[in-house]
């Protein structure tokens, strides 16, 4: 059985999600600061009446929050009954891959250890296979 996956780009790195973990892919307008949060905490944004917490996944993975204009879309989740919104740099496909996921070989960043389970393949490309989950509570994050 194929897969279908989301192709992104988080903090310059090509990502695969599958996309059972995702509500919608949503071109972002306001997002409010929260006082006292750390850096990947974006603030708080509305959707469909709904609060979300906006994580800045960039600044997660680098320490560095992505530049305001650079903030246009995000990957909307639900994730242990909580509406999130991770940031992402671009969305580039998404599409079935037959071959399924590979296990990750080379030499992976210190930074994306937490968070890659293991490769995806898209055109010839890869993509770290991650779970949205990851991003929140790396204890949540589902088995590859």
């Amino acid at each position: 059985m194929n897969q279908l996956y989301l192709f992104a780009c988080v903090a310059g790195t090509p990502i695969a999600v599958r996309t059972e973990e995702i509500e919608a892919v949503v071109k972002l307008t306001d997002i409010s600061p929260v006082p006292g949060m750390p850096p990947h905490i974006a603030g708080l944004s509305a959707l469909r009446s709904r609060v979300l917490t906006m994580i800045d996944v960039a600044a997660l993975i680098r320490g560095v929050p992505t530049p305001h204009e650079q903030r246009e879309l995000a990957i909307i989740a639900d994730i242990s009954s909580h509406s999130y919104g991770l940031i992402v740099e671009g969305i580039s496909d998404i599409c079935t891959v037959s071959e399924g996921p590979l296990p990750l070989r080379g030499r992976l960043s210190p930074a994306w250890m937490p968070f890659a389970q293991a490769i995806v393949e898209n055109e010839g490309e890869p993509h770290l296979l991650v779970s949205l989950a990851s991003f929140i509570d790396p204890a949540l994050t589902l088995a590859a």
